[in-house]
């Protein structure tokens, strides 16, 4: 897998300032978030479904 370092970075950095603008690129820095923290959320409450699920099959 390709490691991004410090020159790649900033080279997209500025190609999304370049396609965005400096007005828009907040929004798609807040949503781009909200979607990373979305995606973290939906696997760890999925991760505890599945530690859930036998304790309640032992159970029942």
């Amino acid at each position: 897998m390709p490691r991004i370092g410090p020159m790649e970075l900033v080279i997209i950095l500025a190609l999304a300032l370049i396609i965005f603008g400096p007005g828009k690129l907040p929004q798609v820095g807040k949503a781009l978030g909200e979607g990373i923290r979305e995606f973290k959320n939906s696997i760890t409450s999925r991760s505890q479904d599945e530690e859930e699920r036998p304790r309640q099959a032992h159970q029942g």
